[in-house]
């Protein structure tokens, strides 16, 4: 429980996507240990989720209750499954150096990065829950407790796939010296060679990046379908 637990806070800080580790097109996340995070994770906003089904008096309103608790973890997990063989062909196509188990790491990071912001929103869904008998604002309530989950989600994926594209152009080269001022021709040139160099260096970056971003925009749009 305690490693889950510090596996869980390292790739919420970054940890296990530095900039060393996606040179490698490596991920450091474990799927043993972040798939069960996930459904965890999930569970708990979905206990939250479905509290409010406890406060009415139908027969089924405990089964209902279990049913959203495990509904949430499966709908995210289940979305993957479906999506992530054309996920997996498109990153190929467009040339990311992840390969097909890293691409699954990254996805499933991205969920369980998700359902921890879900998870920690989840005690607020329990106040509004003892608070409110009003069912429309609560379904209201969730889709913004579940957007803002989303937001942060999609941001820790964009950022991890500028992040890994930028890592395949290697280390940034240093700044040129500055030249001397009684400097001839040819100790004026050698400077500008490596200024044009690192010039090509951030043309290539922001190729990358425009690569990182269509990667997104199309996952996102598969996996939203």
């Amino acid at each position: 429980m305690l490693n889950w637990l510090q596996q869980l806070d390292e790739l919420l800080r970054g940890d296990r996507t530095r900039a060393d580790q996606l040179a490698s097109g490596h991920l450091s996340i474990s799927l043993r240990i972040f798939v069960p995070a996930a459904l965890g994770l999930g569970a708990i906003y979905g206990f939250f989720m479905g509290w409010f089904a406890l406060s009415g008096d139908s027969d089924g309103r405990y089964l209902h209750a279990l049913a959203v608790t495990f509904k949430v973890p499966l709908l995210f997990l289940f979305t993957l499954l479906v999506t992530f063989p054309s996920l997996y062909i498109f990153n190929a196509l467009v040339g990311c150096r992840l390969n097909f188990t890293s691409t699954l790491r990254l996805l499933v990071a991205a969920i369980v990065v998700n359902l921890a912001v879900g998870a920690s929103l989840g005690p607020i869904l329990g106040f509004f829950t003892l608070s409110t008998d009003s069912y429309p604002f609560m379904v209201l309530l969730n889709v913004a407790l579940l957007g803002i989950a989303g937001t942060i989600g999609l941001a820790f994926l964009l950022r991890t796939l500028r992040a890994l594209a930028r890592a395949a152009l290697g280390p940034p080269a240093p700044p040129p010296p500055r030249p001397p001022e009684n400097a001839d021709a040819a100790e004026m040139a050698a400077p500008l060679g490596r200024l044009a160099a690192t010039r090509e260096v951030a043309e290539a970056a922001a190729r990358q990046d425009q690569a990182a971003n269509s990667i997104f925009r199309v996952w996102v749009f598969i996996y939203a379908v």
